[in-house]
């Protein structure tokens, strides 16, 4: 099997049978490929759709959840039914461009990356859309350290071994780029065409902004710090203990010189930042006893064996 063709579906039962006919005309004669569909609990007539183009397109596999459980469940369901060794991620909207599926099969051969991601440089989508797009596509590249501009693109290709090492859950779907660079992956860009939306409704509110703040902080947390929790923890406490105590010396010092102290507010803020610290070391030296439990469970991913 030579490529793999994941899409998840959530109420487009419109669209599905135009994009199935655009994927079987853009694919090329030569190469061997399956299309996966998740329907997402779909509560239009997504499934009856999926059953009725299985019987004239052969290469159709669908999944069909009993309820809706978000994109990234879509997504793992699909990554682990794909038996290609490229793997396409597409949305279901018909604002990805299947034609896009050849050039990013000739981008990640030729520039030997092990994952693409689309650049919807030229967006068909509202202004309302856009411009928060852009200031997270920007904190989430300052954050990650992967130069990115356009993260959430549904428009992706990967290499077989990416899609079988990453554990995407909650909303972790966002920041597949970052968890893929952060274990040692190959990761690229390519401008992609993007298209308006033909039927339904965009199914994401301004409230993603602030849930994918905390997913791009939980992202980090985990592959930045996950096995060494006390280098974050007993940063954190070293501070705060440092500030509490020059604080208090430089409090006892003027005790000294005959200045009270007792009912300065400094006083109490100097003791709580030395107990704040003491509690975020405690914290650290917990978190590595538990890690320290769970080492032999840490999965180092191999590239090659010679």
């Amino acid at each position: 099997m030579n490529l793999s063709v994941v899409i998840p579906a959530y109420n487009e039962a419109e669209s599905l049978p135009e994009l199935f006919r655009q994927i079987r005309a853009a694919v090329p004669a030569d190469v061997e490929y399956e299309v996966i569909v998740i329907d997402d609990g779909s509560k239009d007539e997504t499934l009856e759709v999926l059953r009725r183009e299985k019987e004239n397109f052969p290469q159709l596999r669908a999944y069909s959840f009993r309820r809706n459980y978000g994109k990234s469940a879509a997504l793992a369901k699909g990554f682990a039914a794909a038996k290609g060794d490229f793997v396409v991620t597409m949305d279901a909207d018909l604002q990805d461009d299947p034609e896009e599926i050849v050039r990013l099969l000739r981008e990640i051969r030729e520039k030997e990356l092990d994952l693409v991601s689309g650049w919807k440089k030229h967006r068909k989508d509202p202004i309302s859309k856009r411009w928060p797009s852009k200031i997270y596509n920007l904190i989430t590249s300052i954050f990650s350290g992967i130069r990115l501009h356009d993260f959430n693109c549904g428009l992706k290709i990967y290499r077989k071994d990416v899609v079988k090492s990453l554990d995407i859950y909650g909303e972790m779907h966002r920041f597949i780029p970052v968890l893929a660079h952060k274990t040692g992956f190959r990761v690229g860009e390519m401008v992609v065409n993007h298209r308006k939306r033909e039927h339904g409704k965009s199914k994401y509110g301004a409230r993603r902004f602030l849930s994918g703040f905390f997913d791009l902080i939980t992202v980090l947390f985990l592959t930045g710090y996950s096995t060494k929790p006390l280098h974050i923890f007993g940063l954190m406490g070293m501070l705060s203990f440092l500030s509490g105590f020059f604080i208090e010396a430089y409090l006892t010092w003027q005790w000294l010189h005959n200045q009270g102290i007792g009912k300065r507010p400094l006083f109490f803020l100097g003791i709580l930042l030395i107990i704040v610290g003491i509690q975020f070391i405690g914290v650290g030296l917990l978190a590595e006893m538990i890690s320290a439990r769970q080492a032999k469970e840490v999965v180092y991913h191999v590239k090659e064996e010679l």
